[in-house]
């Protein structure tokens, strides 16, 4: 057996659960303080209040304050993102890990009929695999093409998929479709920038991350940033 770690005086360490077990914090109460953490350590920038609500979750989810640098907001996206989510507008994601990831419980706050067939991923459906293997494309393109009708004044959060990024701004340039707001956050290094960039280009309201980065989580917490905006609250530090 492994000896226990002792500390000065030959007293046993003790685990650094129990520091909290001692003066003990809820999960909300960790947030708070997290969230407070973050606005006090944050580097200067120019974000307007509640813009800075939806950086500072992201960089709540990240822990990384490199974020500021890289997010990027459309002059109409606020306004834009909280009346489609108070107005109960669907949601296509590009990926069924935002679908889970994503509260209903929070969005519901802000439109008490949003329901899981509010959130839209067409990823996994068989046709969709079945044309994606036919055409030797990426799955996402089909599932962007199937979701049409209800990305035509629905909502759109990508945080994987490139590929679902290009074709969304293809048929915004030449079927006229007209997202009410996009999240664009995928990540990797194939089309990802260009993606991010065509789409920043168009009359399309946005919050996007330049640069490679992206991600489920930050896909996520956008959503769940502009719920508490819809709510009308800011969680403002004191």
């Amino acid at each position: 057996m492994t000896e226990r770690k002792e500390m000065e005086g030959g007293s046993p360490q003790l685990p650094l659960i129990r520091s909290l077990y001692a003066s003990p914090l809820s999960g909300a109460e960790i947030e708070s303080r997290s969230l407070s953490i973050v606005d006090r350590e944050a580097p200067p920038n120019s974000f307007t209040p509640q813009e800075w609500q939806v950086v500072r979750r992201m960089v709540h989810t990240t822990g990384d304050f490199s974020l500021v640098e890289a997010v990027r907001f459309s002059p109409n996206a606020i306004p834009s993102a909280v009346a489609a989510l108070r107005e109960g507008r669907p949601i296509f994601v590009d990926s069924n890990m935002i679908r889970s990831g994503l509260s209903l419980a929070r969005l519901r706050a802000v439109h008490a009929g949003y329901g899981l067939k509010h959130l839209v991923c067409h990823l996994a459906d068989e046709d969709v695999a079945a044309e994606a293997l036919a055409r030797g494309l990426p799955r996402s393109l089909f599932a962007v093409r199937k979701a049409r009708k209800i990305l035509h004044g629905g909502i759109a959060v990508f945080g994987n998929a490139p590929v679902a990024l290009l074709e969304l701004n293809r048929m915004i340039m030449e079927e006229n479709l007209r997202p009410v707001f996009v999240v664009a956050m995928p990540v990797g290094f194939v089309h990802v920038v260009e993606s991010k960039e065509e789409l920043m280009s168009l009359d399309i309201p946005y919050i996007a991350i330049a640069g490679r980065r992206g991600g489920s989580p930050l896909a996520v917490s956008v959503i769940h940033a502009l719920c508490l905006l819809a709510e009308g609250e800011t969680i403002m530090t004191a």
